[in-house]
């Protein structure tokens, strides 16, 4: 659903009718507004230039109060852009930072800035809170790729072998699995499980790097980040040949001739601290592109080079559509009540193991 068109007086009206007029956001770069927006736009000013801020700083002011007015929180991805990430979350991090912080979540509402199977594991820590994500079809191509039902013939084909499940799932499939796991504790997770062979899904070259980390064999499923599956192992050679002393480090999800060029291959968190940790004077981040940005915030010695691969429905999440989602209450994600236990359980499992 596009977000509603802001300004107008149609807006205005059904803004009144769900807020006090005194609450409704007349979004107006105002001297006020960038007095109160200054110390934010000094925190994102290497990568949002000056002039974008005066379209971004009223949003950030009018979310930042409503959040108050609501008891709401913004979650937000590594991959969400800079003037979410940096100016209106709460809480960010990458999915499994998300799901401990969403259920330690006082709010009674939590605004998912990210994709819709992280809103429903959201829901699934939170049943009893409103959780709302900005834009229905802020979707993933991993979650897109499996079904309950491909699980169920999974289990038929390999009687007895347990399954971890990527988050990057629906609840239906969750629901179907033994345990979670992201990229960051995939390795811990299917060593948890004490089996000689175990099925990884959805992501298969996530699986095949976590291969080449145990003994334990993996049986994967064809599903692809439509993200990561499209850097090369060429265009990575090429880089290096431009600029000998670019370090690269790679997203799992990524193919495995694209991580055997990589220096360093983690998952999101991990990425982030290589960066910390090793100050890098030029490195090349092999993942979503908005995370370059994120990190370049907190690495300012540190060039970030862009192979600029976007994630189409990361980006459907917008400041806008964050305001319309505290202002109208949308879009909340519902669960079917018989799939929120078992799917709980995977993703509380996966938890569990990281205390």
């Amino acid at each position: 659903m596009e977000s509603v068109h802001t300004g107008s007086p149609e807006w205005e009206a059904k803004a009144q009718a769900v807020l006090p007029p005194s609450l409704v956001p007349d979004l107006a770069y105002t001297p006020e507004v960038a007095a109160e927006t200054a110390h934010l736009y000094e925190r994102v000013a290497r990568v949002i230039p000056p002039v974008e801020w005066p379209r971004f700083a009223p949003y950030v002011k009018a979310i930042n109060d409503l959040k108050q007015v609501r008891n709401a929180v913004v979650l937000a991805h590594n991959y969400m852009t800079p003037e979410i990430y940096n100016c209106v979350a709460d809480v960010v991090g990458d999915s499994l930072q998300l799901a401990r912080e969403a259920a330690k979540a006082d709010a009674e509402v939590i605004v998912q800035g990210g994709v819709h199977f992280m809103a429903e594991t959201s829901k699934l820590l939170n049943p009893d809170k409103k959780v709302l994500i900005p834009d229905l079809r802020a979707g993933c191509s991993l979650a897109e790729s499996i079904t309950g039902e491909d699980v169920r013939a999974l289990r038929e084909a390999y009687p007895g072998v347990p399954v971890v499940t990527y988050v990057n799932t629906s609840a239906d499939v969750k629901a179907e699995s033994d345990i979670c796991c992201t990229s960051s504790n995939a390795v811990r997770v299917v060593e948890s499980l004490g089996a000689k062979r175990v099925i990884m899904i959805p992501d298969e070259f996530l699986a095949k790097w976590v291969q080449t980390q145990t003994d334990v064999e993996i049986i994967t499923w064809k599903g692809h980040c439509e993200v990561h599956e499209r850097f090369t192992a060429e265009e990575l050679r090429a880089y290096r040949e431009s600029d000998p002393g670019v370090k690269i480090i790679a997203h799992p999800e990524c193919p495995p001739e694209v991580i055997d060029e990589a220096d360093f291959t983690g998952s999101t968190s991990s990425m982030i601290k290589w960066v910390e940790d090793n100050q890098p004077s030029k490195v090349l981040l092999v993942t979503e592109c908005s995370m370059s940005d994120n990190v370049a915030v907190e690495a300012p010695n540190t060039e970030f080079v862009r192979p600029c691969n976007l994630c189409p429905h990361m980006k459907r999440i917008t400041l806008p559509k964050i305001l319309d989602s505290l202002i109208f209450m949308k879009e909340e994600v519902i669960i079917d009540p018989a799939v929120i236990e078992p799917a709980r359980a995977a993703v509380e499992r996966m938890i569990n193991l990281n205390h």
